[in-house]
This record gives structure tokens, sequence and C-alpha cells, in this order.
């Protein structure tokens, strides 16, 4: 076996693997940890990293290096997502990362992230005949990738997130209907562009979701009384059960959310936007259900290392 690092530090939260990796190419978890720092706080209306985002996400790094280095990982991968292609001053991230990591992230395209997040998902998912279309909502961005097996046939990555749409539009606590309706309207114009590339009519009814809103949503939708990652990763979800977790999230306040034994206390003032995008995936691609799975890019990330 051997030990490798993953971080995947995205718009709202930076994330950490170590793994084992077999001569199989399976990983082995040894630690996976996730820190939601919102390093891209306001990068949508002012274009640059604020210093406040990186300082948290500088603590969160050095914490996480000092894991890496105590269990003797091997290799060290750090992709950058989002909030580091849109900041104009992302060159002041790349030299914090290098200071502390020794090492300089990747900041990749959005094709890129999505292919990683593919790779990460379907290593843990059963074979399938037919195609698949994967969707990892993120923070600033959303993944879309279509591919039979383990090879991509499509990708197309949009600048559709929980944080993006939170803060572009989900200003009212809860949201008013009107926020919620302009949000929806952004979602589905973006969404549409998305769905033209991956082409979900070639998908054999299968729609899989990775990354936190997915999996926040459906551990609401199993009534888990705290946030339990075996219990939700293969969980399948009709788009009646989205449908109703989005309403009921949308007509609470922040108090309320923040009480949901499964809400992580980053995620509740921006979990609105990420649940009306899923939804309205499931509207415009017209796939009735969807599997949420636990593995994503932070596993594609661990395997490449």
């Amino acid at each position: 076996m051997r030990r490798v690092a993953g971080i995947d530090c995205g718009t709202n939260s930076i994330r950490l693997l170590i793994a084992d990796v077999d001569d199989a190419g399976r990983l082995h978890d040894v630690v996976r940890r996730m820190e939601v720092v919102r390093l891209g706080e306001g990068v949508d209306d002012t274009g640059r990293l604020s210093a406040a985002a990186l300082e948290r996400t500088r603590a969160a790094l050095a914490d996480y290096t000092a894991q890496i280095r105590g269990h003797g990982a091997e290799a060290v991968r750090m992709v950058a997502t989002s909030a580091s292609r849109d900041a104009a001053n992302a060159h002041e991230f790349t030299a914090m990362v290098e200071s502390v990591l020794g090492t300089a992230p990747e900041v990749i395209t959005g094709d890129e992230e999505a292919r990683l997040s593919f790779t990460g998902a379907v290593a843990t998912l059963p074979e399938l005949v037919g195609q698949r279309l994967l969707v990892d909502i993120g923070g600033g961005s959303t993944e879309f990738v279509r591919g039979s097996g383990a090879e991509v046939l499509a990708a197309k990555s949009v600048d559709v997130g929980c944080v993006r749409m939170t803060e572009r539009h989900l200003r009212s606590d809860p949201p008013a209907p009107a926020e919620i309706e302009a949000a929806v309207a952004d979602i589905h114009s973006i969404v549409d562009a998305a769905l033209a590339v991956a082409d979900p009519d070639r998908v054999a009814g299968e729609l899989v979701a990775v990354a936190g809103t997915a999996t926040t949503i459906a551990g609401i939708a199993l009534d888990l009384a705290a946030y339990d990652a075996d219990a939700i990763d293969g969980t399948k979800l009709s788009y009646e059960q989205v449908a109703k977790v989005t309403g009921d999230l949308a007509s609470a306040d922040h108090a309320a959310r923040l009480a949901i034994p499964v809400m992580h206390p980053g995620r509740a003032d921006v979990i609105v936007g990420g649940a009306l995008v899923l939804r309205t995936i499931m509207e415009r691609s017209g796939l009735s259900s969807v599997l949420v799975s636990e593995h994503d890019i932070l596993d594609g990330i661990a395997l490449s290392a």
C-alpha cells in the first residue's frame, strides 16, 4: 500500500483525505476531515479573496499539514476550485499555500474538476449498464459529468453554487418568495446550458449527486439523529423527497436550519441555495431520482496523487 493525501479547497470548505491505496487502486481512509472556511465569501461581488477568508483557510491548512506529516503521506496533491479561479488576487492564496503546505495548489479548470469528481464517485459505485449523470454542487460552481463505467463522455462546469446563489439572491431570513423566484430563474438558465452539453437523454435513469448539499439533504430526508456518512452513502432519493426537503429548508429561518441534527454549522446559511440547485437539476433533466454518494472530487484527488 502507498499512503497519499488529497486536499480539496473550494468556495465553502476545505477538505482533507489521507488514505492508503491498495494494488487494485482502492482507497482505504486513514483521515477524512472537512472545515467550512468560506474562502469564496464575497468573491461574486468583489472579485477578490478577503483577508479574513484567507486567514481562515490558512489556519485549517496548517492543521491539515501537521496531520499529513504525522501520518507519513508519501504524496500530496492539493486542488483549488471555483473561488480561486475567479479571484483577481488568487496569487495571494497560492503564496499562502506554498508557505504552509510546502507545495503550490493546482487551480484547476471546471472541466478538470468535473472529471476528478466523476473518478472519485464511480470508484465506489456498483457497475451500471448504461450511463450516469453526476452533479457536484459546490459553493461557487456545479459540475455536470456524463460517463459510462469510469470513462467521462461529456463534462461541463457552471458558475452556480450554494454560496454564489445565496449571496446573489437569498438575503432575507428566511428567504422571501421573490428571492427564491429570482434564484430559481437564475439557476434554470445556467442549468439548461449545462444539461445541453451533459445530455441527460442519454442517461439510463441514474443521476448521482455528490458533495455537502446532496449529502445534507439525504440526511434530512432519512431523518437521521446525527450526521452518519455510512447511512447517507448510496441513499436513493425521489424527486418528491428532494422537493419536500427543499421547501422545508426554504421556509425555515437560520436558527431552525441550524437545529437540524445533520446540519453542519457552516452550511446552514447556504443550504437553501444548494437545495434549489439540486431540485432544479432534477426538474430540468427529467430524472425522477438521485443516488447520493459520499465519495467525490476529494477521492479523485487522492487517487490521482
